[in-house]
């Protein structure tokens, strides 16, 4: 199976292009059944990590995916987990 991975690094100040960016991997992990998106935020404050919890938590992109894990060795990093029949 394959994986995808996105860092938000470059991006981390502008909320549109996060959003964007977020649609477009597990957009892409569904369209190539993925077993897993691997998203970066980074350490800093914590509020992207946030953000991108709460977009995972929205009503269009939780059905899509399996189960989200915090890496526990790593702040600044999530998996989203794909499972497919």
């Amino acid at each position: 199976m394959r994986k995808l991975k996105l860092d938000l690094h470059d991006i981390y100040n502008r909320g549109n292009d996060i959003d964007a960016a977020l649609r477009q991997v597990i957009d892409e992990a569904v369209r190539i059944k993925a077993s897993e998106v691997e998203i970066i935020p980074g350490k800093g404050s914590g509020q992207l990590k946030k953000h991108v919890l709460r977009f995972l938590d929205g009503d269009e992109i939780k059905p899509l995916y399996h189960r989200v894990e915090k890496d526990s060795k790593n702040f600044g990093r999530i998996f989203v987990h794909f499972r497919w029949k």
